[in-house]
């Protein structure tokens, strides 16, 4: 009985939780939380926390840890299956429709005029991630409060991908490297 209220608990999850994983978190506390118990406030605040420190998505995370919490390994099998499913139909629908349809010029017209609004929502993210590390999230950017050595390692990781074309997951090391011995030197 267990795995099936885990599995259409995340199911649930799963099917509703558009808009990303932070969308998702009134959802997962919800069924974890208060509709089911299984775990308490200050488990579900640690919760996001590891499902933050852990690669994948926020529900994905939790489905996967309130599963083996719960019920063990199988438990954390059900739950994330329950989770991806939904998305897993979705995905697949939408493929082959497109495999059928992708000749249709009214397709390629939506298709080609997506194009620019993805790339705007990339870009806004990408500046949003530059404002938080040049300026730690200021609402005004100011000169004076510019944060030199983020900018350096910015510009020193640009080059590294860009010219010397190096593997990115180096790149993303050297970044952190660097910003560890900046902070240990006492300059950022």
């Amino acid at each position: 009985m267990i795995y099936l209220q885990l599995f259409f608990s995340f199911l649930q999850i799963g099917m509703f939780s558009f808009g990303g994983g932070y969308a998702a978190m009134p959802l997962i506390q919800e069924q974890v939380v208060s509709r089911h118990g299984w775990l308490d406030m200050g488990e579900f605040t640690n919760l996001i926390t590891i499902s933050q420190m852990t690669p994948g998505p926020i529900a994905i995370n939790s489905a996967t840890f309130v599963g083996t919490k719960i019920a063990g390994i199988p438990g954390a099998v059900v739950s994330t299956v329950g989770c991806i499913l939904p998305s897993c139909i979705l995905v697949t629908l939408l493929a082959w429709l497109y495999l059928k349809y992708q000749k249709m010029d009214l397709l390629q017209s939506v298709l080609q005029s997506l194009r620019p609004a993805v790339v705007a929502m990339i870009a806004s993210a990408g500046v949003s991630i530059l404002v938080s590390a040049f300026w730690n999230g200021a609402d005004v950017i100011a000169l004076a409060d510019t944060r030199w050595t983020m900018v350096g390692i910015f510009v020193i990781c640009l080059i590294l991908l860009r010219k010397t074309k190096w593997n990115p997951v180096l790149v993303m090391a050297l970044a952190g490297v660097l910003k560890l011995l900046t902070a240990i030197a006492g300059i950022g």
